[in-house]
């Protein structure tokens, strides 16, 4: 088996790998290489484990990290005599501020690991960790939905919220119970309504969700990190957005789609317009387009069991699955933590919400460039 850095040639290969794993994600795929480093510039390390196929093992004898009882065939449909058997996408943050480090995959909720199988996962991250000792990296922070076997430290604090789709969005509507109707119907009694667009809600989704980021104290993307999105998944990626009968908009979210699911990765609303619940009208409608489309799961994104906005999630039925985000540290000691939570950032994180929205909006993205 070769462990080597992704190419230009390998794109095919990696991306058909990648569609064919179980445990795989979209932020797995190379659209995401070229959108971090055309929006931020950093460096990346995309790394395969490539294998002769005549040499793979029965696949009945591999395994899966999610569903061991339930391996798959982990060839690609080349007609190579080398299969992919493994894949691990790093991306490297340095700044004076928050030190050099590599993340899988920084700005979301997943990452790390995707291989046929824990031998090829620990070659997959003994190569990563010989690249993040020779670029003087201080940690490793992988981000998986699965526990991964290798005594790796990890943390286990946030869960992911997923949702069961039917077929309908009418049968969805009646599992709601009367008090999240009402709630619904709201801003719909306001004469709120929400539209399903893309590029062409660019520009109304950055105005809400740079003004929320601000609220929470938190630097803001760069309008082009979406705009590269929109540009790089055309068929698989949308934004929604709630108007006042005014046409003002009042709250917006960017979906992201990948095989049978639905993510929303950002999702924003004023704070002004709260009483009229434009964020419940947003989360029914983005609900709605996923019942239209034919997805199966609906992911709410991450959240920390009992706070505001995992029982913000849980009303709609979602269930939590676990997160494990596992840590190679150079010299051991305490896992990172990048994080508004940190004691150390609050005072940062006050003054921000006292700056202008259009401050924020030019200072922001030379920032979170380097937060994960």
């Amino acid at each position: 088996m070769q462990i080597r850095l992704y190419t230009p040639s390998d794109k095919e290969a990696w991306d058909s790998y990648v569609c064919q794993r179980p445990d795989s994600t979209c932020y797995h795929l190379t659209g995401w290489k070229d959108i971090i480093e055309k929006t931020f510039g950093h460096k990346t390390y995309y790394l395969l484990a490539i294998q002769d196929s005549s040499n793979l093992s029965n696949p009945s004898n591999s395994m899966n990290p999610i569903n061991p009882g339930n391996p798959s065939n982990p060839t690609n449909p080349s007609n190579s005599s080398n299969s992919i058997v493994g894949i691990l996408p790093l991306v490297q943050l340095r700044s004076l501020i928050f030190g050099n480090f590599m993340v899988s995959v920084p700005y979301f909720n997943y990452g790390g690991v995707c291989s046929h199988g824990i031998d090829v996962a620990r070659e997959l991250l003994r190569e990563a960790i010989r690249i993040a000792e020779e670029a003087k990296a201080e940690h490793i922070e992988l981000r998986h939905s699965f526990k991964l076997d290798g005594g790796l430290p990890e943390k286990t604090s946030k869960v992911s919220m997923i949702l069961g789709l039917p077929n309908k969005a009418d049968g969805l509507w009646k599992t709601f119970p009367s008090k999240l109707r009402s709630q619904i119907r709201r801003p719909e009694k306001e004469g709120m309504y929400a539209r399903v667009g893309r590029e062409e809600e660019l520009d109304k989704f950055y105005e809400v969700f740079s003004a929320n980021m601000r609220d929470l104290g938190t630097p803001v993307y760069p309008k082009k990190f979406f705009s590269n999105i929109l540009t790089k998944f055309p068929e698989t990626s949308w934004l929604c957005s709630v108007y006042t009968k005014d046409d003002r908009t009042v709250a917006s979210g960017f979906l992201v789609a990948f095989k049978d699911r639905l993510e929303i990765p950002w999702a924003s609303s004023l704070r002004g317009y709260n009483q009229y619940s434009p964020n419940m009208l947003l989360y029914w409608s983005v609900l709605k387009f996923a019942c239209e489309k034919g997805f199966r799961l609906f992911d709410f994104g991450r959240s920390t069991i009992g706070e505001g906005t995992y029982r913000f999630k849980e009303q709609w039925g979602a269930k939590p699955v676990q997160l494990y985000w596992h840590y190679w540290l150079k010299n051991g000691g305490l896992l990172p933590e990048l994080n508004p939570h940190n004691p150390k950032y609050r005072l940062a994180i006050r003054v921000w919400q006292k700056l202008p929205v259009a401050l924020t909006r030019f200072l922001g993205p030379m920032i979170v460039r380097n937060l994960p």
